[in-house]
């Protein structure tokens, strides 16, 4: 089955259309990477997103028009790729939306809403849709994340030694072969809010690690961040930009007076590898697989490396998966799985009840048609 994977993750820069062959072989799941390609929000609804997120105040209309705003542009992303990527021949298409909310208290996670209404997806492509991932998880008792914990343990089994698999998007999270997968902290939300706040809006992200690269970590400030009682919550556990956004930040600096913005910037990237680092050491790895935006900031990643000293740091390109893409691969996975009546979730990684079938299907042209029942849930993933 060709499967188109949707995602925009928190940095909310660009939605990532990844198209997979993806098939049943016995105990594994077989995926052929097609190819991605990347589709950024035009500026107009990227400000108007921007504004809504936390911790802006924002109103039912404005929520009714980014929900069928994103749901156009993700059309639009989808229909690129099943033209350039699947010959227009595409059979499913799966779309985690865009995370506006995700609603933590106290260690429990009580619901998420993910936006980009589906129906503008079908209608454009054709093609039946499965989206909304997150909530089934969370009825049955989960965090709602990280859902790619799944695929990640599909991925690792198998491998030598105690690999352990990393996610640098707005929020990190980690994967380890017992299924222990949680949330670290902020991946590359903080610094980006930094390069955003003190340039006035004119940089959206440290491009290459430039700034922090320039600056010196400021000890003090990075002991005052560590001290986020986050850290300190046992897993399974998920967080974002309600808790790691401007405004936050602006208030773990008010105390330090005025600091330089390389310096800010190079003191968030420590806190990112001091957060995964600290969370990585008690799993005992022997490697990290990274992938997502931030594995292209050469002063994170040398950062994190001299942090776990004697465990190998590699991408999940490095194995087949491109780093950029890796994310919208494990929800065409995700959306297969639904597609086949399958769990998409292990409750060791997301403190579920029980394992569940996630999201909500809306048929193509031509309805949908679900595959002979009896499919074998698979034990793990083979990348082509």
């Amino acid at each position: 089955m060709r499967v188109i994977g949707l995602m925009s993750g928190t940095s909310y820069d660009a939605i990532d259309a990844a198209a997979a062959d993806l098939s049943l072989s016995g105990d594994s799941l077989v995926l052929e990477p097609l190819g991605m390609v990347s589709e950024a929000y035009d500026e107009a609804l990227r400000d108007a997103l921007a504004g809504a997120l936390p911790p802006g105040v924002t109103s039912l209309a404005e929520v009714c028009r980014l929900d069928t705003g994103i749901g156009r542009a993700f059309a639009a992303a989808a229909g690129r790729a099943n033209a350039e990527l699947c010959d227009g021949e595409a059979e499913l298409i799966a779309s985690h939306g865009q995370t506006v909310y995700h609603w933590a208290d106290g260690g429990t996670v009580r619901g998420t809403l993910q936006l980009g209404q589906p129906a503008w997806i079908a209608e454009a492509t054709g093609l039946p849709v499965v989206a909304d991932f997150r909530p089934r998880d969370i009825a049955a008792g989960g965090q709602g994340a990280p859902l790619v914990s799944l695929v990640d343990l599909l991925w690792l089994r198998g491998r030598p030694g105690t690999p352990v698999a990393l996610n640098l998007g707005g929020i990190a999270n980690v994967t380890a072969p017992d299924g222990t997968a949680f949330d670290t902290g902020p991946g590359c939300a903080l610094i980006d809010a930094a390069a955003r706040g003190l340039s006035g809006g004119t940089m959206a992200c440290d491009v290459d690690g430039t700034l922090a690269a320039r600056g010196i970590v400021h000890e003090r400030l990075l002991r005052h961040l560590l001290d986020e009682p986050y850290y300190a919550l046992p897993a399974p556990k998920t967080t974002g930009r309600e808790l790691f956004h401007l405004g936050y930040l602006q208030n773990a600096l008010a105390p330090f007076g005025t600091l330089r913005a390389e310096d800010v910037i190079a003191t968030l990237t420590m806190l990112t590898a001091r957060t995964v680092a600290d969370a990585v050491l008690p799993l005992d790895a022997t490697e990290l697989i990274a992938s997502g935006g931030g594995t292209r900031n050469p002063v994170l990643m040398t950062m994190l490396a001299q942090r776990l000293p004697g465990v190998e740091l590699r991408t999940s390109a490095d194995s087949g998966l491109p780093s950029s893409a890796k994310e919208a691969y494990a929800f065409a996975v995700l959306g297969f799985l639904t597609a086949h009546g399958l769990p998409g979730t292990s409750p060791t990684s997301t403190g579920a009840r029980h394992a569940t079938v996630l999201g909500s299907i809306t048929p193509g042209r031509e309805g949908f048609r679900l595959p002979p029942r009896g499919a074998r849930a698979p034990e793990r993933l083979v990348v082509l």
